[in-house]
């Protein structure tokens, strides 16, 4: 599994990531809502060329944290899906709960995957525009 699970669910499809986690469900037992928000936080960009901490703007999450016998679940995603929030803390409750923690591992790990060859095209697209200016 991933060295950031949460890093990855935060990104993962989002249509996969809510059939998983409500599977989830029967297994978890009771679980106390604490959180099902949606919020604006600040978006902290750095300056390369200062080297300074700066606030780009607000950025619009929905957030969701829920507990299960004293452990807890949490979720944060960009925009406005509580759903996916909710099912991100789910997972993330199944995992510190070590329930279905074999079934979270190889979900987190087909995501990751998927990101990173997504991730890898996307950067190929952009190298394939960069022009380099010594050239004309």
């Amino acid at each position: 599994m991933t060295d950031a699970p949460l890093d990855t669910l935060a990104r993962a499809e989002p249509t996969a990531l809510k059939a998983f986690a409500e599977g989830l469900i029967p297994h978890l037992g009771d679980i106390e809502v604490h959180r099902s928000r949606t919020a604006l936080v600040m978006l902290p960009m750095r300056d390369t060329a200062q080297g300074t901490n700066f606030h780009l703007g607000e950025v619009l999450v929905s957030e969701a944290q829920i507990e299960r016998q004293g452990t807890i679940g949490y979720g944060m995603v960009r925009g406005h899906d509580l759903e996916r929030a909710m099912a991100m803390a789910l997972v993330d409750l199944a995992l510190t709960a070590g329930v279905q923690t074999n079934a979270c591992s190889d979900f987190i790990d087909i995501q990751s995957q998927a990101l990173a060859a997504a991730d890898e095209t996307r950067l190929r697209k952009v190298e394939a525009t960069r022009v380099n200016m010594e050239t004309f």
